[in-house]
């Protein structure tokens, strides 16, 4: 859990403090043509985002959900309506708006479905008080909410590698090159996510093998 909460901290010190000044200039996402309030969605969204990846982190904290059962319930509540809902409804608007190209729009969009759907399936079970359908839908969803970590890992190795294709590959467009390298990261921090979560689910104890 420590490595965990220390990458999140990490990541959520690099990328909140632009949007807390509110101040359009210091965006990190260009703003995209004929959508003036795409930085206010924008801000909305990494906000309560941040909400949601501190709140996957609290409950998936063995000890706390064991010590703590209330304060986990009451975390959960708080991932669910004060981080993954509004972030995920933000997300779709602010992704069928990216400016980096339509094979990204697609791929924001997917990934909001599935992180809302999965959370939404998750809420709906343990409101059925079946847990263990519970634990498996919000393991999916905490593994959608750090996708985007996954996502930020991907897009230095992807520069990387399709650089020195802009000549060929992209036919010297800088565009192009910029927008595949997009796809790929935001395509590829789904895919990982929904693997490892999967993985996560199937595997043995280490007392079963």
């Amino acid at each position: 859990m420590g490595p965990l909460a220390l990458l999140v901290l990490a990541f959520l010190a690099f990328s909140l403090p632009p949007y807390l000044a509110f101040d359009p200039a210091r965006s990190r996402v260009p703003q995209p043509e004929g959508f003036p309030a795409h930085y206010w969605f924008l801000v909305a969204h990494v906000i309560f985002g941040s909400v949601a990846m501190v709140g996957a982190v609290l409950q998936i904290w063995p000890w706390l959900r064991r010590t703590y059962p209330v304060f986990h319930r009451y975390a959960g509540r708080a991932y669910v309506f004060a981080g993954v809902l509004p972030a995920g409804v933000m997300a779709l608007t602010i992704g069928s708006q990216s400016p980096f190209g339509p094979t990204t729009r697609v791929s924001d969009i997917v990934a909001a479905l599935l992180w809302l759907g999965c959370t939404f399936a998750g809420w709906r079970a343990v409101r059925e008080r079946r847990f263990g359908d519970h634990r498996k839908w919000m393991i999916r969803s905490v593994a959608m909410t750090f996708s985007i970590i996954v996502n930020r890992l991907i897009t230095p190795i992807a520069m990387v590698v399709l650089e020195p294709q802009i000549p060929t590959t992209f036919g010297g467009s800088e565009l192009a090159y910029s927008q595949s390298v997009a796809a790929i990261s935001s395509w590829g921090g789904i895919a990982i996510a929904l693997v490892f979560s999967q993985w996560w689910l199937e595997r043995k104890p280490a007392t079963a093998r």
